[in-house]
């Protein structure tokens, strides 16, 4: 791992085998599951199972997963030890109404006992690193981060990931490196403490790293239709210049490649559905392009979107 770590971060119907792959292609250093409910897990639900899909190209890779009951979590654990990922992360952070009213993710940001506890029995019962994401608290009159990130050293985890925002903000406004910075300044925080939020350019990474001296940069929402932002920030924080961005024809090779990794993963018919979804993001921004978005995530011939591919790059070769 290097000193400074750029990572993918976990994305729910994001952050899967097709796309982390071509993330890592690009260069990311660590990357993670999209996250899995502890109660899904030991309830054997496909859903959840298949999210631990893990192909040895993406390691390093840790499992994120997210739960409220203590013991689910352990046994959970348990299942996730079986594909040997390299992490396993726990979210304490995810803010979306369904996971925090039944007392998971960002929910755990208003009972740091229990945050503290359960964190503390799933270090001892695994092998494996643990380490957590999660915000700065439940609101701006509940900033707690800096307790949380005590708490959570003291339980024994091995980094901590924190999104600039608090839980009410949901994804609006602005994320606050400082106050993730202040974390990191802490004389008693140990342990690296990685950025999360608004790192959307090279240059923002480099703040990270220079101004903030953050330990690591993960990047989110940046990172989708867009997997060669890894690529751009690496050459940017060793150079100073960036990689060009794809031409269209280049995204259309990354389009294919992510088609073709889905189907190997899932089927045809699952792997051309899972990637619709995709093509408004790699082709964001090009001028006239929605008849061909709109053939994209209507066919569902894979030889007939090959041929709206070839169709792409004849319309836009000098794009």
């Amino acid at each position: 791992m290097p000193d400074f770590p750029i990572i993918l971060a976990p994305m729910e119907d994001i952050s899967d085998p097709p796309f982390r792959i071509l993330c890592k292609e690009f260069g990311v250093d660590l990357m993670f599951t999209e996250f899995v409910s502890s109660e899904g897990l030991i309830r054997d639900a496909g859903k959840s199972a298949k999210k631990l899909d893990i192909f040895e190209a993406e390691r390093p890779i840790g499992v994120q997963v997210f739960g409220h009951d203590v013991y689910s979590m352990l046994k959970a654990v348990e299942k996730i030890e079986k594909v040997e990922p390299e992490i396993i992360d726990l979210n304490f952070g995810c803010p979306v109404k369904k996971v925090v009213a039944k007392g998971a993710g960002a929910a755990l940001l208003r009972d740091l006992d229990k945050m503290q506890k359960m964190t503390t029995e799933i270090v001892k019962h695994t092998h494996l690193p643990v380490t957590v994401k999660t915000r700065l608290g439940w609101d701006e009159n509940h900033i707690v981060i800096n307790e949380v990130a005590k708490r959570l050293q003291d339980a024994g985890i091995q980094a901590l990931s924190i999104h600039g925002r608090t839980r009410k903000q949901m994804y609006g406004g602005t994320a606050d490196w400082d106050k993730i910075a202040a974390v990191k300044n802490n004389p008693g925080i140990q342990i690296p403490i990685f950025a999360n939020g608004d790192i959307k350019t090279p240059e923002d990474a480099k703040q990270i790293r220079d101004k903030y001296k953050l330990d690591g940069a993960m990047i989110g929402r940046a990172a989708i239709g867009n997997p060669w932002i890894f690529k751009q920030i690496k050459q940017y924080l060793q150079t100073g210049k960036t990689t060009e961005t794809p031409t269209v024809s280049e995204r259309v090779e990354i389009c294919k490649k992510h088609l073709e990794l889905a189907i190997k993963w899932k089927g045809e018919r699952l792997g051309i559905l899972e990637t619709r979804p995709h093509y408004s993001n790699y082709f964001k921004a090009i001028p006239n392009f929605k008849p061909y978005r709109i053939k994209l995530v209507t066919e569902d011939n894979y030889d007939n979107i090959l041929s709206v591919f070839e169709e792409i790059k004849q319309r836009f070769q000098a794009v």
